[in-house]
Formats: C-alpha cells, sequence, structure tokens
C-alpha cells in the first residue's frame, strides 16, 4: 500500500498511539497521531486522511461525538473504532454512527493493521458511490456485555443489522442469550418504536400454536367464544421473535411459510387475508440442519429463516467473560434483593471460571443471586460456593479430571501465596512425585521394577527419587532385593 495514503490515529493513551503508528508505518502508511480529537478536528479541513482510527473514551470530545463530526462533512472517510469498554451499545452506536469497524481492546496488532488497510482498500472502491445517510448515535442500556472475540463478533452483527429488516436466526444453546439478542435486534433496528413480542414454540401445545399465531375468529373451534387477534397482529410493523423454533409442528411451518413467501396469512376460521408487516427473528438450540435431514423440519422454510445466523457462545466459549459477567449479575442481584454487592475473591473466580456451566449464562445469574443470598461474608471464598458446585475429592469421576483440579488448586495458592514463603514448585513436585511413586508401587505390589516402568523411569532413578524424598515403608528406603 502507497505511503501516499495517511492514516490518523487519536488515542489519549501515549503507548497505544506509538504501538500503532510504528506498525503501520513499517505497512508503508503515514501515520499522524494526536491525542485528542480536539486537535484533530483543527487539522482536518486542510488535509483530510484515508482513515481515522480514533478511542472511543477520551477527555474533551469522545470517539463517537468525533465520529458523528467527522461523517457530517466527511461521510466518506473510513472511521474505525476502538475501546476497552467491550459492551454491545459501545459497537452498535459506533456502527450505527458510520464507523467501518469496531475494535476492542485488548487487540492484535496485526488485525488492526489489517483492519486500516481494508477500510483504504473499501474507500477507494467506493469513490464515486453516494455518501450514506448517517443514523443518530444511542445508547440504549444493555445486559449483553462481553469482551470475548466471539461475543464482539455478535455485537458486530447487531451493530450491521441495525437499519435492516431482514429475517434473522439465532443458533445458541439454552441460557446463552438468545432472546436478549433478538431484544438488542429489535432495539435498534428501524422499528424499535414499535412492539416486541416473544413466543416460545416449545411452550404452547401443538393445537393452539396457529391461533396464538395467526388469531382466531369467533366459533373457529370449541372454545373460540369471541375474535382474538394471533400474535402477528399484535407485532404489525414491530418485531415477532419466535424461539425453539425447531419444535414448531408440521403444520405450523407450512402456513408460517406462507406468511414469509407471500406476506399474507389467515385467522383460524378466517377467510380474509390479512397483511403481514412483522420482522421475523427465530431462534433454536437445535441444529435445523440435522432437523431437516431427519424430514422434522422444512427446508424451504429453513432457507427462509436462515437469511442471517447469529451464533451465541455458550459459557465456556467465552470463558474470559465469566469475571466480567459475574460482577455485572452481583450488582444487579444486591440492586434487586437490597443486599451489599458481593465480591468474588480471586481464587474464588479463578475455580469458577474452570467449572463447565452447563446452564450457561442464565446458571452463571442464579449462581449470583444465590450468593448475593447465602455467603455469610462480603468476600465470596470457594467455601461459600454452592454444595453443586464444589469439587467432591473423594469422588473418583471427579478426580480424573485432574488437570482442572490442579489448575483451580495452583489459582487458589498463589492467590494466597505470601512474600518470604516457598516458592510453590518447590512445594508441589516433591508432593506430586511421592504421590506417583506411591500409586505406582501400590499398582506393582511393591515391584519397583515394574513401578518404574510405569513412571517412565529407570529403576535407579527411582530408588534415587525414594531417597531424596526420604519415603519410609518396607523395601523403599533400602537399595537392596525388593518384591521383582
Amino acid at each position: 500500500m502507497s505511503a501516499n495514503n495517511n492514516v490518523w490515529v487519536v488515542d489519549d493513551e501515549r503507548s497505544i498511539r506509538w504501538v500503532l503508528e510504528r506498525a503501520l508505518t513499517q505497512e508503508g502508511l503515514s501515520v499522524t497521531c494526536f491525542e485528542d480529537g480536539k486537535s484533530l478536528l483543527r487539522n482536518l479541513s486542510e488535509s483530510p486522511p484515508d482513515a481515522i482510527v480514533s478511542d472511543i473514551r477520551m477527555p474533551g470530545i469522545d470517539g463517537l461525538d468525533l465520529l458523528d463530526r467527522i461523517k457530517a462533512d466527511y461521510p466518506e472517510l473510513p472511521v474505525i473504532i476502538m475501546t476497552a469498554h467491550s459492551d454491545l451499545d459501545s459497537a452498535v452506536s459506533s456502527i450505527q454512527g458510520g464507523a467501518f469497524e469496531y475494535i476492542p481492546k485488548p487487540f492484535e496488532v496485526d488485525e488492526a493493521v489489517a483492519v486500516v488497510k481494508r477500510a483504504i482498500s473499501h474507500q477507494k472502491e467506493q469513490e464515486q458511490s453516494q455518501p450514506a445517510e448517517s443514523s443518530p448515535t444511542t445508547h440504549l442500556s444493555s445486559e449483553i456485555i462481553g469482551q470475548a472475540p466471539a461475543m464482539q463478533e455478535v455485537f458486530r452483527a447487531i451493530g450491521r443489522l441495525s437499519k435492516s429488516n431482514v429475517t434473522v436466526l439465532i443458533n445458541g444453546q439454552s441460557g446463552t442469550g438468545k432472546e436478549l439478542v433478538a431484544q438488542a435486534l429489535h432495539r435498534h433496528s428501524p422499528r424499535a418504536d414499535k412492539t416486541f413480542i416473544a413466543l416460545n414454540m416449545a411452550a404452547i401445545p401443538h393445537d393452539l400454536i396457529e391461533s396464538e399465531l395467526f388469531g382466531h375468529e369467533k366459533g373457529a373451534f370449541t372454545g373460540a367464544n369471541a375474535l382474538r387477534k394471533g400474535r402477528f397482529e399484535q407485532a404489525d410493523q414491530g418485531t415477532l421473535f419466535l424461539d425453539e423454533i425447531g419444535d414448531m409442528p408440521a403444520e405450523t411451518q407450512t402456513r408460517l411459510l406462507r406468511v414469509l413467501s407471500d406476506g399474507e396469512y389467515y385467522r383460524v376460521g378466517g377467510h380474509e387475508p390479512l397483511r403481514a408487516d412483522v420482522r421475523i427473528i427465530a431462534a433454536t438450540h437445535q441444529n435445523l440442519e440435522d432437523l431437516v435431514r431427519q424430514n422434522r423440519f422444512r427446508e424451504d422454510l429453513f432457507h427462509r429463516l436462515n437469511v442471517i445466523r447469529i451464533h451465541i457462545p455458550t459459557l465456556r466459549e467465552r470463558k474470559e467473560d465469566i469475571g466480567l459477567l459475574a460482577n455485572y449479575f452481583l450488582q444487579e442481584a444486591a440492586r434487586e434483593l437490597n443486599e451489599e454487592a458481593k465480591i468474588l475473591k480471586p481464587d474464588t473466580l479463578a475455580y469458577i471460571t474452570e467449572l463447565p456451566w452447563p446452564g450457561n449464562v442464565r446458571q452463571l445469574e442464579n449462581f449470583c443471586r444465590w450468593i448475593t443470598v447465602m455467603a455469610t461474608g462480603r468476600e465470596v471464598t470457594i467455601d461459600d460456593l454452592p454444595p453443586e458446585l464444589t469439587v467432591d475429592k473423594n469422588d473418583p469421576a471427579i478426580s480424573e479430571n485432574w488437570e482442572k483440579s490442579l489448575r483451580t488448586w495452583a489459582a487458589r495458592k498463589l492467590a494466597n501465596l505470601k512474600p518470604g514463603e516457598e516458592g510453590l514448585l518447590n512445594v508441589a513436585m516433591p508432593r506430586f512425585e511421592r504421590i506417583m511413586i506411591e500409586s505406582a508401587l501400590k499398582q506393582t505390589g511393591g515391584r519397583k521394577r515394574d513401578a518404574a516402568v510405569l513412571l517412565g523411569w529407570g529403576r535407579n532413578t527411582l530408588t534415587r527419587k525414594i531417597n531424596e524424598l526420604g519415603m519410609k515403608g518396607p523395601g523403599l528406603s533400602d537399595d537392596g532385593d525388593d518384591n521383582d
């Protein structure tokens, strides 16, 4: 890329400016740095750059305000927003404000450089295009937070869909927050001031689903004593969220397909077509492709729904967010229950970070409520955790997962290690070797030669280790014959 391509970097952190300037210069780009938005704006009218990289939170003019001012006069100039505050609203507000891309801190320098180069190339390609109209920025509260790369992809998707009415399919395990994402898609869409209605297909008896969705005429079936509007009518001009779409009966799938293809539907027992002006967002924890192969889900309906797909990661796939989420849920639980907010000790946080969390974010939220009520002190220790989350040391099934147990033990010990105490490895290694030797000898009935083979040592090495560790017992402290 030509050195004539000029990139401006604005960030109040000198280290960030230095890193980006160095990396971009090495790629043949000309770089100018500013420590605040005001100084950048003073220079903007003289000779605009080919791209701007801006922090979002700076003293004086913040990144979003700066973005608005730049886009007002230079709508085609690509602006890349970066921030350490990795929440949904920052991502959506940036993209709605016209940002080319959103980069969460900390970022990989190579990835940041690639985004800048892509922005410049895109700007060159779009020079003859009509400038896009900027939407006003919005700052809405949200429960969707996360710094994990997988969640940042979700944030970007919501931001890019913010001006669209396109159908979206959300896929994710139970408890990952699919409805929260659907609500965010609605809040950040052109239909935000209209109705959002959520309907769980798995929670409605199959014989009532069509009436629930499309409504019914008076007398349409036994018990239909009055006309009833369905969810499609209630969500007119708004958004209809169909959760657990994989559980929808075949007959209803056919009717939904007709609505999506023709834009019309009939109430149950009705003869007059009704127009459907509704955005559909569907969600499932199941693999719809598998259901299609099993003839349990219509392939044509699947393709109608699968216009844009958003995958919500499990909590195991976003471990780096567990501390962030736990702190948020503990604060929320304290406000809701009028209790003092609890704090997870470092070893406790390390412990829960390694748990499997099969119930995902919902399970973590319930855990934080439990802790808020049941933990005795403000600082939460591992002993304060609910019984179902603590490791049973006598459970052989648990002991097989020794790496996880070791990691948890190490985190706890290191967190409590005091200055001047012996290093953890100096304490742990002899204990580890002793346990391994004792276990091998027990397995071989005391035969050192066989035990050495199991451990991957020579017999002399095993004998030396036994003596170094001062292990006592029949046949352990001498180099004589053992039970070979």
